[in-house]
């Protein structure tokens, strides 16, 4: 919801990512630029599909020196999770902060080895509250939090011995998709000054894997251009991605204690990422407030360990993608 109220210049500086699309003291403070600020309105709630996907390829011997009894040709293997998560507005406030109730529709889970049920799938049904800034910027997350450690626990099983096995699962998907919602609005270092095409800015988003791996990547976002729509105006917000060096601590962790990885995963040790890049694309509608898709793509190569003493070091390729997309 936009509001554009009569008061003085200085406190419209502050809060001008309420005023109305299109209004004349947006387009005097701003000029070229445009203020990218989220917005909702009152009983409409906002449906999005969110799909994640990648393709793992795990080469044995990559130097080739392993005798060839020993080989083993390039293991192929593919997971993606789809949900639908749908956002309705409970308390509007423009100039502060809007409580939201998400609730995930459908979360499903496919993979091409495999056919447990995936942790991430208990989180269908369950709905959670957060706050939002008109800045974009998500506060308190403690209801997400406690849905994720929830989930967390159902990736668990207990072996003959008591010890813990973890099976594969994608939370750390669902954390991509739900943790950095308009993280491209609420990483901007000054919103209300607004946003020209060509400015650029950071920010670092997480990287969900299919080991247990707390790493992150910095993105580079940019301003490409302003196309007009039929729907409002399109902010055209390019990203590219290279490894961060380091990961922020209030960041999610859904698992805790000792456990041993189920498979593949859990067979091999010592994972060392080598390098990430990729680019991706955001469509973010100016005047309605919302993004309506995106699409992230990178790759990264991945080095680890055999146990047992053998000096080999297979190369893990991770191809990886994120798209949202706002449904009607």
């Amino acid at each position: 919801m936009k509001t554009a109220l009569i008061i003085p210049t200085i406190v419209i500086m502050v809060i001008c990512g309420g005023c109305g699309p299109g209004s004349g003291i947006r387009n005097l403070l701003t000029k070229n630029k445009a203020l990218l600020t989220v917005d909702w309105q009152d009983g409409r709630p906002l449906e999005y599909k969110f799909v994640s996907t990648r393709e793992i390829t795990i080469d044995w011997d990559p130097t080739g020196r392993l005798t060839k009894s020993d080989n083993k040709p390039p293991d192929k293997s593919a997971e993606s999770l789809e949900m639908v998560v749908t956002y309705t507005p409970i308390e509007i406030n423009p100039y502060g902060l809007t409580t939201i109730e998400a609730a995930c529709k459908s979360v499903k889970v496919t993979r091409s080895k495999g056919s447990h049920k995936d942790a991430a799938e208990h989180l269908a049904g369950r709905t959670y509250k957060f706050a939002v800034e008109p800045t974009g910027k998500i506060e308190d997350y403690s209801q997400l939090d406690k849905l994720l450690k929830e989930a967390g626990k159902k990736a668990f099983i207990t072996n003959t011995d008591g010890g813990r096995i973890k099976q594969a699962d994608m939370i750390g998907d669902f954390i991509a998709s739900q943790w950095f919602l308009w993280d491209s609005v609420s990483s901007l270092e000054n919103p209300p000054k607004g946003v020209a095409a060509g400015q650029t800015w950071k920010s670092t988003l997480s990287i969900p894997s299919p080991m247990v791996m707390r790493k992150a990547r910095e993105v580079t976002y940019k301003l490409e251009e302003i196309r007009p729509n039929e729907k409002g105006r399109q902010a055209v917000i390019s990203s590219s991605y290279k490894l961060a060096d380091s990961v922020p601590m209030s960041w999610p962790i859904p698992y805790s204690g000792s456990f041993q990885m189920k498979g593949t995963f859990g067979f091999l040790s010592g994972y060392k990422l080598l390098g990430l890049q990729g680019e991706g694309q955001e469509l973010f509608n100016i005047d309605t407030g919302q993004t309506e898709q995106y699409n992230q793509q990178y790759q990264m190569e991945m080095e680890s360990s055999i146990p047992m003493g053998i000096d080999v070091k297979p190369k893990i390729t991770i191809k990886q993608n994120l798209t949202m997309k706002i449904l009607e």
